[in-house]
Protein backbone atom coordinates (compact mmCIF):
# COMPACT_ATOMS: atom_id res chain seq x y z
CA UNK A 1 0.00 0.00 0.00
CA UNK A 2 1.03 3.63 -0.89
CA UNK A 3 2.43 5.35 2.57
CA UNK A 4 1.32 8.56 2.69
CA UNK A 5 1.80 11.63 5.57
CA UNK A 6 1.03 14.55 6.02
CA UNK A 7 1.94 17.73 7.65
CA UNK A 8 1.91 21.68 8.17
CA UNK A 9 -1.40 21.77 9.79
CA UNK A 10 -2.32 23.42 12.86
CA UNK A 11 -4.45 26.52 14.84
CA UNK A 12 -5.26 29.89 12.78
CA UNK A 13 -7.14 32.88 13.12
CA UNK A 14 -9.69 33.79 10.54
CA UNK A 15 -7.61 35.39 7.58
CA UNK A 16 -4.30 33.24 8.18
CA UNK A 17 -2.34 31.22 5.94
CA UNK A 18 -1.21 27.96 6.42
CA UNK A 19 0.82 25.33 3.75
CA UNK A 20 0.37 21.82 4.27
CA UNK A 21 2.97 19.17 3.13
CA UNK A 22 2.52 15.66 1.84
CA UNK A 23 5.47 12.69 1.26
CA UNK A 24 4.25 9.82 -0.60
CA UNK A 25 5.79 6.71 -0.88
CA UNK A 26 5.40 3.28 -2.00
CA UNK A 27 3.74 4.66 -5.32
CA UNK A 28 5.20 5.82 -8.72
CA UNK A 29 4.50 9.39 -7.40
CA UNK A 30 5.49 11.22 -10.99
CA UNK A 31 2.90 9.08 -12.58
CA UNK A 32 -0.04 10.08 -10.47
CA UNK A 33 -2.35 13.38 -10.26
CA UNK A 34 -2.38 14.30 -6.47
CA UNK A 35 -4.65 16.01 -4.46
CA UNK A 36 -6.01 17.11 -1.47
CA UNK A 37 -9.38 16.20 0.39
CA UNK A 38 -10.41 17.01 4.21
CA UNK A 39 -12.97 15.75 6.67
CA UNK A 40 -15.14 17.86 8.83
CA UNK A 41 -16.62 16.78 11.88
CA UNK A 42 -19.80 15.46 10.84
CA UNK A 43 -18.99 15.45 7.11
CA UNK A 44 -18.16 13.49 4.81
CA UNK A 45 -14.44 13.50 3.37
CA UNK A 46 -14.71 15.65 0.33
CA UNK A 47 -12.18 17.00 -2.44
CA UNK A 48 -9.92 20.29 -2.24
CA UNK A 49 -7.56 20.51 -5.02
CA UNK A 50 -5.80 18.32 -7.79
CA UNK A 51 -2.62 18.72 -10.02
CA UNK A 52 -1.93 16.62 -12.64
CA UNK A 53 1.70 14.72 -12.70
CA UNK A 54 3.98 17.31 -14.51
CA UNK A 55 2.45 20.00 -12.79
CA UNK A 56 0.67 21.41 -15.54
CA UNK A 57 -3.23 21.02 -14.12
CA UNK A 58 -4.75 22.58 -11.51
CA UNK A 59 -8.12 22.13 -10.39
CA UNK A 60 -10.30 23.01 -7.15
CA UNK A 61 -13.08 23.23 -5.65
CA UNK A 62 -15.22 25.84 -5.86
CA UNK A 63 -14.89 26.56 -1.76
CA UNK A 64 -11.71 27.03 -2.04
CA UNK A 65 -10.66 28.62 -5.61
CA UNK A 66 -8.65 31.90 -5.19
CA UNK A 67 -7.66 30.94 -2.16
CA UNK A 68 -5.78 27.64 -1.99
CA UNK A 69 -2.85 26.84 -4.46
CA UNK A 70 -1.48 23.18 -5.40
CA UNK A 71 1.66 22.54 -6.29
CA UNK A 72 4.23 19.45 -6.14
CA UNK A 73 7.70 18.13 -6.53
CA UNK A 74 8.24 14.83 -7.81
CA UNK A 75 11.63 14.79 -7.21
CA UNK A 76 10.75 14.87 -3.54
CA UNK A 77 7.35 12.72 -3.77
CA UNK A 78 6.01 15.53 -2.30
CA UNK A 79 2.78 17.83 -2.70
CA UNK A 80 1.86 21.16 -0.98
CA UNK A 81 -1.11 22.89 -0.62
CA UNK A 82 -1.04 26.77 0.71
CA UNK A 83 -3.84 28.04 2.27
CA UNK A 84 -4.00 31.82 2.68
CA UNK A 85 -7.48 33.65 3.52
CA UNK A 86 -9.01 30.76 6.00
CA UNK A 87 -12.38 31.06 7.46
CA UNK A 88 -14.06 28.29 9.74
CA UNK A 89 -15.47 26.79 6.84
CA UNK A 90 -12.16 25.52 6.47
CA UNK A 91 -11.70 23.72 9.46
CA UNK A 92 -11.18 19.94 9.16
CA UNK A 93 -8.50 17.20 8.81
CA UNK A 94 -6.83 17.26 5.61
CA UNK A 95 -5.60 14.17 3.72
CA UNK A 96 -3.55 13.46 0.40
CA UNK A 97 -3.87 11.18 -1.94
CA UNK A 98 -3.57 10.25 -5.44
CA UNK A 99 -6.60 11.50 -7.88
CA UNK A 100 -8.90 10.16 -10.42
CA UNK A 101 -8.95 13.30 -12.78
CA UNK A 102 -12.24 12.25 -14.37
CA UNK A 103 -14.13 12.60 -11.22
CA UNK A 104 -11.96 14.00 -8.64
CA UNK A 105 -12.02 10.91 -6.24
CA UNK A 106 -9.02 9.20 -4.41
CA UNK A 107 -7.08 6.99 -6.34
CA UNK A 108 -5.28 4.78 -3.46
CA UNK A 109 -6.64 2.28 -1.21
CA UNK A 110 -5.06 3.78 1.38
CA UNK A 111 -5.09 7.46 3.62
CA UNK A 112 -2.29 8.99 5.94
CA UNK A 113 -3.07 10.13 9.36
CA UNK A 114 -4.50 13.34 7.95
CA UNK A 115 -3.09 17.04 9.71
CA UNK A 116 -5.81 18.74 11.25
CA UNK A 117 -6.41 22.04 10.55
CA UNK A 118 -8.44 24.23 12.62
CA UNK A 119 -9.56 28.16 11.81
CA UNK A 120 -10.60 30.13 14.77
CA UNK A 121 -12.71 33.15 14.47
Amino acid sequence: QVQLVESGGGLVQAGGSLRLSCVASGRTFSEDAMGWFRQAPGKEREFVATIGSRGGYKYYADSVKGRFTISRDNAKNSVYLQMNSLTPDDTAVYYCNGVILGNYIPKYGSWGQGTQVTVSP
